[in-house]
C-alpha cells in the first residue's frame, strides 16, 4: 500500500480531530483511540503517525470544539449585524434548547468536557486544561452585559445543560431549560 499525500494526511488529521471533538463531548474523553479511529473510518494503527499520544489529541480535540464553539457566537454576532444583546440572546435560546440538550456531540464543550478535564489532573498540567480555562473565559465575556456578569449567566446555562441532560425522560429535564431560560430572559 502506498504512502498517503501530504493533503491526505492532513485531511485525515482534521478528520480524526473532528470525531474525536465530537466523540468526546458525547461519551466522554475515555473514548479509546481504536473507537475514535474507527468512526473516523481509518486504521488504528494510522493514529500513531499523526497523534504523539491519546493526551496530545485531547488538547487538540478540546481546542476544536471551543473553537466550534466560538465561531457560533462570532456567527451569531454577524447574524445580528453586530448587535451583541441580540445575539447572546439567540444563543441562550439555542443553548437552553431540547435539541442542544439532546445533541451532546455537537454542544457546548464547557458543559460536555467538565468532568474529565477536572479528572485530566491539576489545572494548567495539560494544554487541555488551559484551553478549556480559555475557552470558559472568553464565553462567559461573550455573555456578559453591563448589569451582569457573564461568569454567572454562563454558570446558569452550564447548571441548566448538565442538569437537564441528567434528568433526560423526565418532565424536569424541560423545567429546568425553562426556568433557565426565564431566569436568564427576565434579568437581561
Amino acid at each position: 500500500m502506498g504512502r498517503v499525500s501530504q493533503a491526505q494526511a492532513e485531511e485525515n488529521r482534521r478528520r480524526v480531530v473532528d470525531t474525536a471533538s465530537r466523540l468526546f463531548r458525547e461519551r466522554g474523553t475515555h473514548v479509546s483511540v481504536a473507537d475514535v479511529m474507527k468512526a473516523a473510518g481509518l486504521t488504528h494503527g494510522a493514529f500513531y503517525k499523526q497523534f504523539a499520544s491519546k493526551e496530545a489529541l485531547v488538547d487538540e480535540a478540546t481546542a476544536h470544539a471551543f473553537a466550534e464553539l466560538a465561531e457560533r457566537y462570532n456567527t451569531g454576532l454577524e447574524r445580528h449585524d453586530g448587535q451583541r444583546v441580540a445575539a447572546q440572546q439567540a444563543l441562550i435560546d439555542a443553548y437552553l434548547s431540547v435539541e442542544h440538550r439532546d445533541a451532546p456531540a455537537d454542544g457546548c464543550p464547557v458543559a460536555a468536557l467538565a468532568t474529565d478535564i477536572a479528572r485530566e489532573g491539576e489545572a494548567g498540567e495539560r494544554q487541555a486544561h488551559r484551553v478549556y480555562a480559555e475557552g470558559v473565559a472568553d464565553f462567559a465575556e461573550f455573555l456578559a452585559r453591563d448589569d451582569q456578569d457573564g461568569i454567572v449567566r454562563l454558570c446558569t446555562l452550564f447548571g441548566a445543560l448538565v442538569l437537564s441532560r441528567a434528568t433526560k425522560g423526565l418532565p424536569l429535564s424541560e423545567e429546568i431549560l425553562a426556568a433557565a431560560h426565564k431566569a436568564l430572559t427576565e434579568a437581561g
